[in-house]
Parts: structure tokens; sequence; C-alpha cells
């Protein structure tokens, strides 16, 4: 688990990373101004594929939409013409390559309850054979698809053209066993009408397999009927064989080719339903040991489990928790120190997890407290009232890493999203919005201390209840869903039904 050392020692010694420069890449489906955005084209969850090469998003409608990254393909220039192309241009861009639906509405009779068709998490498993493999749920059901590129077989000719048979005349009417009303059982082999000399030889439709090719989404698999409550999180394992599912209160291990089997790993509901006081609210596989498992609380607490220490995980390796500040707790502190979402870093070194307020960022060797805390939203801390009034302040941020850690991401209200610096002395720390010029809302904050293993920086404050700008916060917009591209400085984020990407 520690092979992040070398790669943290050497970017130490060599200082922090210059500050980006974010610029807009690519938008689907931008709305025109006015335009009503319907509920079920809400984009809800958004993946790149290990490689970068595919990105998928999941709507409310239960539809997953798959965009093929296109910069990359060989465009028959020489290797002269690609060395003298300016690489601060070169940025991945996306096309829109299929959709299909995933998921629809059911009803559940047993318990009189409606399941939603929305996708709350989509995850890329290893493509094989020139296919790509995903995973999908909604609140109930997991489903395993295949996407494959297909040759479409059609028919080139066919034997009888009806407008040139001899006989023909206006059709008679047919009745259920498809012979005519009014004509024995045996007429075809009295009326029938024989070209002079017969017929020379009999030619069936000829089926040939054309050049053009058409996406092909199949379901392979569907994983139900395992969770009680709402599925919140499923992980891919690194042995490429298993994966995790998780609710409120139990996580389960399948295998993927077993859909009528699973593994309870972790149960935290207790005996007397009246004593629950904290729910799984999100859980991550390790990304490269897949013994490993993390999964956070609504107490404000992340748990790392080693499974093979036995069958049902109750006990973990190590707890992850911020002691609460004295005198600091309210009526709101159990609700803003809920983790909406956790991730580990590419080496499966650190872990980011967000909560209503902050980002922070967790070495999983030290549990003392998190080795950097990024302030989001403690500018809207006077306005707790009003955020809990409205519901805004049970909203579920998500967040993401560069592939090399080296800088953290999670979305805000008003359509923004932040991005912090996190190498040892980074003071970067800007505000984009979610639209064609990110920049506008950029601000750079400097930090207030220098990242070490005994203080945790915290920055990113902003003026209260307003963004960068001096406007108030919008929160019915807001930026809840965001990716970070695997290998590149490349963000895909949500803006409602709009998926806006940049680069830096």
């Amino acid at each position: 688990m520690n092979g992040g050392d070398d790669a943290a020692s050497s970017a130490a010694a060599s200082g922090p990373p210059p500050s980006l420069e974010w610029r807009f890449s690519q938008v689907f489906g931008e709305r025109t101004a006015g335009e009503e955005v319907h509920e079920v084209d809400i984009i809800s969850a958004i993946e790149f594929d290990k490689s970068g090469d595919h990105l998928a998003t999941g709507d409310r409608g239960g539809r997953v939409v798959l965009f093929e990254r296109t910069d990359t393909k060989d465009n028959g220039g020489s290797r002269r013409d690609a060395e003298q192309m300016d690489y601060t241009v070169r940025h991945p861009e996306f096309r829109y390559k299929t959709e299909f639906q995933s998921h629809e509405p059911e009803f559940d009779y047993l318990k009189s309850l409606e399941i939603e068709e929305k996708i709350n998490k989509i995850r890329w498993c290893q493509p094989a054979n020139g296919a790509l493999f995903l995973l999908s749920t909604n609140d109930k059901t997991i489903k395993y698809w295949k996407v494959q590129e297909k040759k479409i077989k059609k028919i080139s000719e066919m034997n009888i053209d009806p407008s040139k048979d001899p006989g023909s005349s206006s059709p008679l009417p047919l009745i259920a066993n498809g012979v005519h009303a009014d004509k024995p059982q045996d007429y075809l082999s009295k009326d029938f009408p024989f070209p002079p000399g017969g017929i020379p030889s009999l030619r069936l439709p000829l089926v040939v397999t054309s050049q053009e090719t058409n996406l092909v989404a199949r379901c392979r698999r569907v994983y139900a009927h395992a969770h009680d409550y709402h599925i919140n999180s499923i992980s891919n394992s690194s042995d490429g064989e298993t994966f995790i599912s998780a609710d409120d209160l139990r996580v389960n291990l399948w295998n993927l080719e077993v859909s009528n089997q699973s593994f309870n790993i972790v149960d935290v509901k207790p005996t007397n339903m009246e004593d629950l006081t904290e729910v799984i609210t999100s859980a991550e596989l390790h990304p490269i040991h897949c013994n490993m498992l993390a999964y956070s609380s609504s107490k404000g607490s992340i748990r790392l489990i080693d499974m093979r220490q036995s069958a049902l995980c109750d006990s973990h390796t190590k707890l992850f928790e911020e002691p609460e500040a004295p005198g600091s707790r309210s009526f709101f502190t159990e609700i803003i120190a809920s983790i909406s979402d956790i991730k580990f870093s590419k080496n499966g070194r650190y872990i980011l997890s967000r909560d209503y307020m902050t980002l922070k960022l967790w070495d999983i060797n030290m549990d003392s407290g998190p080795v950097a805390s990024y302030q989001v939203h403690e500018h809207l801390r006077p306005r707790l009232c009003d955020l809990y009034e409205n519901d805004s302040i049970f909203d579920k941020f998500e967040c993401c890493l560069s592939g090399d850690g080296s800088r953290v991401a999670t979305g805000s209200y008003s359509n923004l999203f932040r991005v912090f610096g996190a190498s040892q002395g980074s003071t970067e720390a800007a505000t984009l919005e979610a639209s064609k010029n990110p920049m506008r809302r950029q601000i750079q904050t400097p930090a207030r201390s220098s990242r070490s293993m005994t203080s945790v920086v915290r920055r990113g404050s902003e003026s209260p209840g307003s963004d960068a700008n001096g406007n108030a916060h919008d929160f019915t917009t807001k930026l809840l869903h965001m990716a970070w591209h695997p290998t590149e400085n490349s963000i895909a984020c949500a803006a409602a039904n709009s998926l806006y990407m940049y680069y830096g």
C-alpha cells in the first residue's frame, strides 16, 4: 500500500506543480436561455474508463450515454507534423458513441414501493475482444452491460417479385391461420400459376453481412434482490472478477459471473432499529489490493477493512475521523459531517472524502487526522438554517482526484466547481463555473499553512453567502457529479442535463 511513497518524495523535492489555467473544451446537451430542463434528462452519474478513451453518463430517466475519445486516433499525419504540433493545444476530445435504456421504473408490490429508474452509479469493467463492459445501478438493481459493434446483416435479393406474378390480382382477405377465407386449404396446389416450362430453379432470399456496423448494448446479467435499502455505491475489484455494492446498512460482494448469489461482508444493522446511529454513505474497493475496502458513514468517519480477516467484516483495520472541535457542536453538526463520497487515489495511498462543508485528504498510513482539508462551503455556515429548511443541506456532492494525485476537485452551488492543489506546498485553489467561460468565476486563495504530517491545510474560504463575483448563490443549480480523466488534466462535470468538459 506504500506504492506512492517514492512518487510523493520526488514530487516534494521538485516542488508543487504550477497552477493550471482551465479552458473550456466541449459541451454536450447545452441548454438555450430559458429552455426547460426535463427531470428525466438530468445527469446523475459520470465515469471515465481506466484508459480515459471512453466516458459514460447516466441520467434520471434510466439511460446510459457513452462517449468515445477522438483526438488520439491517427489522422494520417507524419511523425514530423505531430512533433511540430504545440503540445499545449492537445486535450481530450470526445464524441457521442451510443446510448441505451439501462433501467425502467418498477414497482415493488410486496412493499408498495415505487423504484425509480434513475442511474445512481456507473462503473467500467475490463474490456475484452473489442467489446466494452460496464455496471450500472439504480436504487435496487445492478446490471452488467456489454456494448459491442456488430456488422449489419441485410437481405440482398428476394426470389419472387409479387408485382410480376402473372396471376396476381387484388389481395383476398385472410383468416387467422393464414389462408384465404373463400378458398379451400389445398388451393395452392390447384391455382398457383406455373410459368410455361415450369420453374427452372428455386432461389431463396440471400442474407449477406455488410461492412456497416451497429453498436449493440446487451444486458449480460442482472444482480437483484440483494438490498433492502437504496444502493448508494458500486465498485470494481482490481482482480477483474468481483465487485461490491453498498446500501445504507450493508455491503455485498459479487462475482461478475454469478448473478443469483452475493456475500454480505459488512452489516451495520443493529438488532433493534431504534439503536441505529449511523449509516453507510459510500464504499470503494482499493485500486490495487482486492482485499482492501473503505466505506464512509453519516457520522463523518471512514473505515478501512481487510476482507481476509473474516467472512463478515464487523471490525475495521483502521478508522479515519477528525475529532470534533470543542464547543463547536450544534443541531447541524452531524448532518454536515456526513460524508457523501470517497475516492481512492490511483496508487491507493490516499483517500479523498467529501462532506457538506469540506474536502479532506487522508493518508491510509496515518489515522490521526486528514493530511489536508479544503474549505468548500464554509461561507454557507451562517445559512445552515435556510439550507436545512429547503433540504439543500442533504445534497450529496461527489469528489475526484487527478490521475497523478496532485489535484482534487468537487462541485458546489450555482453550477460552480472547485479545484485545489494537493501537492505539498501547493497554494492552488480555483473556483470555476460550468459554462463556456469557466474562468469567469475563478478566484485564487493562498494557503494559510503548508501541508505537513502535523499541520493540516485549510484553504478555499470565500466571502459569506455569495460566490466569487459577489452574487447570491443559486441553490437550485448544483454541480453534484464530476469525474477526472485518469491520465490527463481534464474534468467532466454535469450541470443539470448538460455535460461540460474542461482541460488545463
